[in-house]
């Protein structure tokens, strides 16, 4: 609780810089709403851009601007997406449940994979040639690639699982989560496989794994009950950067099996100079980055006490 409580502050902080320099980034951009609306319909008039720009606040200085807008964002306004002509939370939430369902259900089965693999390889030396032969497949595979071979093969020649996008009424949401939580967590499963194989070999080799055996432990207790925590550590750190950085970075996925999430989202508002829905977009993937960080490292200390409270 302490720890969650000395973070806040830097949450915030952080939120605040990454706020303004994302501001300043876009703002500097070429292009603005007006601009847009006058090459799309060259029948406006300057008085029609003026009025234009003046409805969008585009004619006030960058920096009143940035004041105006945070400080609406703190009272929880959080503005329309002019983009999708909608309030911006009903379109940000929708896409972050879809990625975060998918992100989680991708990392909790690449983690699993991973860290059981890298046991074997532990245990097993003979067979961390495999592991690791594996492991290199999985990294070296494109996302884009493997998606559309699964596509290929379960969709349209075995017809057992939907192409894409997402369930209709009737239909299992399971079913079209198979192949794209297939697609990310391959990839993932390799750095898991590795960290995990390196870190539990690690354990093994201490005076304390061979006191636990001669104490009569087998080795399955060994591995699961005195070296996979000692392991966890920095296995909980690789999960933490993984689930942040996939809430953004599952855009190429997304766009493969055509489910609308946060990837996507950000692109197409960046792409569509929707600023609100940018800015905001970038700040929830940052924000949930921070907090499954601070997750892992809460985590961290529970398994080992000893890091303290910093």
């Amino acid at each position: 609780m302490r720890l969650a409580l000395a973070r806040l502050p830097q949450i915030v902080m952080t939120l605040a810089l990454l706020s303004l320099a994302a501001w300043l980034a876009i703002g500097l951009m070429p292009g603005d709403p007006a601009s847009l609306a006058l090459m799309s319909d060259p029948r406006l008039t300057p008085e029609d851009v003026a009025r234009l720009r003046a409805l969008h606040g585009l004619d006030q200085p960058l920096m009143q601007r940035y004041l105006a807008w945070a400080l609406g964002l703190a009272r929880g306004e959080f503005g329309y997406s002019r983009l999708f002509a909608q309030p911006a939370t009903a379109v940000l939430w929708p896409a972050l449940r879809s990625t975060l369902v998918l992100v989680g259900l991708a990392v909790g089965l690449a983690a699993v994979a991973g860290v059981a693999l890298g046991a074997l390889a532990a245990a097993r030396p003979r067979a961390g040639r495999l592991v690791d032969a594996l492991a290199l497949l999985a990294q070296a595979t494109p996302s884009f690639w493997l998606g559309i071979l699964l596509i290929i093969l379960f969709a349209v020649q075995l017809g057992w699982l939907p192409a894409g996008g997402l369930p209709g009424e009737g239909q299992s949401a399971l079913s079209f989560l198979l192949l794209p939580v297939a697609t990310i967590a391959f990839g993932q499963m390799a750095a898991y496989a590795r960290h995990s194989a390196a870190a539990l070999s690690e354990a093994l080799r201490q005076p304390w794994a061979r006191s636990a055996r001669a104490r009569g432990a087998s080795e399955r207790q060994v591995m699961f009950r005195h070296a996979l925590p000692n392991a966890g550590v920095p296995l909980l750190t690789l999960l933490a950067l993984d689930a942040g950085s996939l809430v953004s970075g599952a855009l190429v996925t997304e766009t493969v099996f055509a489910r609308p999430g946060m990837g996507k989202l950000l692109f197409d508002a960046v792409m569509g100079n929707d600023y609100n829905l940018a800015l905001l977009a970038l700040l929830l993937v940052a924000l949930v980055t921070m907090l499954a960080t601070l997750a892992a490292d809460m985590a961290q200390h529970w398994l080992d006490p000893r890091l303290g409270d910093g």
